[in-house]
């Protein structure tokens, strides 16, 4: 059964119409066509409309959905020849972040993403997708390895944030995202960056620092969970949508302010209804900024992204 939306209620009633019609249909019982027609145009109608206005918390709900798609969903849809690469070289292999080799058209490149699960036991084992210090320096690894045989970098982020567990803080968990930030500036490849769910505070920037920022239209990235914020500004979680909504924690709001440098479209309703159609936008968007990127100096390359996060959170004050 899929999860309900509050807002989505009466898209899933007329989804379960349809299926009631459509199995008649299947079986036999003719004279149904009209009225699927009718209820296959409402529908379309419908999702439209609510998805062109989703609130901030309402994008939260969407880009958390337990059937978004998660990176292993996009290797499999837009990649090829995936290999993945493990370990840190320094303490273990993390599962909730991986990467390697992999081909996007014809354009080898570096794959590194966080590695959400679609059920229970693999949440569990890939830790829900919040990495330890091991996998952001896998991650860092993989980068210098892609510079060395001049690949370009594509990460893919969905994650509520790095993991806060006393282990991962006693093995430097901030300095390694510190450190990736700082080598992922001056790394002398193209890199393409993904929101494609969640994009949690640091746990998303230490595989965040892109020439091209690229996000999906539901996903989210900010510094802080709504239901953080929440309990720090009013010491009550149920105040998350009111946090959200002052956030800017959406892909549009993150466009007018600079922080991303493209939104992806997703079809009305969603990736979680639509996988196969997102990853498509995802692999062509993605191979855009990958030609155009590649045509630039290195030095022209890296100048253009010093000055891409230099600019950030700069304001004129009105008089």
């Amino acid at each position: 059964m899929e999860r309900e939306l509050d807002f989505e209620k009466t898209m899933l009633e007329i989804e379960k119409t349809l299926e009631k019609l459509r199995y008649r249909e299947s079986i036999g019982k003719r004279g149904h066509r009209e009225q699927i027609e009718t209820f296959e145009r409402k529908l379309d109608e419908i999702r439209r409309e609510v998805y062109a206005n989703l609130t901030p918390w309402q994008t939260v709900q969407v880009a958390r959905h337990p059937k978004r798609p998660v990176l292993r969903d996009y290797i499999a849809m837009i990649f090829s020849d995936f290999v993945e690469l493990h370990g840190d070289r320094k303490f273990g292999d993390d599962q909730a972040l991986i990467g390697g080799f992999a081909r996007l058209g014809d354009a080898p490149v570096m794959l590194i993403g966080h590695n959400k699960g679609k059920n229970i036991d693999e949440n569990i084992a890939r830790n829900f997708g919040m990495s330890r210090p091991e996998g952001y320096r896998k991650a860092l690894r993989l980068m210098e390895l892609a510079e060395k045989y001049n690949l370009p970098v594509v990460t893919f982020i969905d994650t509520v944030g790095a993991f806060p567990g006393l282990d991962a803080e006693e093995r430097g968990q901030h300095e390694a995202i510190a450190r990736n930030l700082t080598e992922m500036a001056r790394l002398e490849v193209p890199i393409v960056v993904v929101v494609t769910g969640e994009g949690g505070s640091g746990g998303a920037l230490g595989i965040g620092v892109g020439d091209s920022v690229l996000m999906l239209q539901n996903a989210i990235y900010s510094v802080i969970s709504p239901e953080g914020c929440a309990g720090i500004l009013w010491r009550d979680g149920s105040f998350a949508e009111q946090a959200a909504e002052a956030m800017k924690i959406t892909a549009r709001s993150l466009l007018e302010l600079g922080v991303i440098d493209e939104i992806i479209p997703e079809p009305p309703g969603g990736a979680h209804r639509f996988p196969a159609e997102t990853g498509e936008r995802i692999r062509a968007t993605v191979l855009g900024h990958l030609e155009r990127l590649g045509a630039l100096a290195t030095q022209d390359l890296l100048d253009r992204r010093f000055k891409k996060f230099s600019a950030m959170g700069k304001f004129d004050e009105q008089e």
